[in-house]
Order: C-alpha cells, then sequence, then structure tokens
C-alpha cells in the first residue's frame, strides 16, 4: 500500500508542476491555461490507459502516470471555479462556449488517445 501511495504521489507532483508550468506559458483573460491542461491530459489519460488495457504498461505504471500525473496534471476544480467566475460577471454565452468545448473536444482527446495507443505494441 505505502508503495502505491508513493507511486500516485510521486506522479501527482510531476502533474501539478507541469501544469502550473503550462498554465503559465498560456496565460490569458481566457482559461487558455485550464483548457489546454485538462485537453492534453484527456489525450493522455485515453493514450495511457488504451496501453494499460493492452498490457504495455504495469499496473505500477498506471498508479505513476494515470492517477498520479494526469490527476495532478488536469484540474477539474479550477475549471469549475473560472466556470463560475466568468459566470458571476455575466459572460453568460462564453462561460457556456467554455464548459460545452471542454467537455466534448476533452472526450474526443481520450478518444483520440486511446486510438492512438492502438498504434503502440
Amino acid at each position: 500500500m505505502l508503495r502505491n501511495i508513493l507511486l500516485v504521489a510521486i506522479g501527482g507532483a510531476f502533474g501539478s508542476v507541469c501544469r502550473y508550468l503550462v498554465s503559465r506559458m498560456v496565460e490569458s483573460s481566457f482559461p487558455w491555461g485550464t483548457f489546454t491542461v485538462n485537453i492534453l491530459g484527456s489525450l493522455l489519460i485515453g493514450l495511457l490507459v488504451g496501453l494499460v488495457t493492452k498490457g504495455v504498461l504495469s499496473p505500477d505504471m498506471k498508479l505513476l502516470l494515470v492517477t498520479g500525473f494526469c490527476g495532478g496534471f488536469t484540474t477539474f476544480s479550477t475549471f469549475a471555479n473560472e466556470s463560475f467566475g466568468m459566470m458571476k460577471v455575466g459572460d453568460v454565452l462564453m462561460t457556456a462556449l467554455y464548459i460545452g468545448a471542454s467537455v466534448v473536444v476533452g472526450i474526443l482527446a481520450v478518444w483520440l488517445g486511446m486510438n492512438l495507443s492502438e498504434t503502440i505494441k
């Protein structure tokens, strides 16, 4: 159990730092940083889950990369907070577009990642 916790913690630490760095690179009044990390994380999680399912990655790598790294890299709470902030200032259309695009593009990114995993042996 301690080994699993350490794998998740190490992956989560790296994922969180990467999220911070990516978000800093795309600073804007629109939450592009959060959108970017969530879409990249969705693509990555699709790829990694596909590789775990095929047996290419071990259960330990799933803990490190999927639960840890992707869990630290992506951020639902920031997405929700930014969406709430946009609604609070009355930007209803932009809020709806942000929420809709995040969900639809995120699901498409998972699908693409899973399909990419099929090309890896």
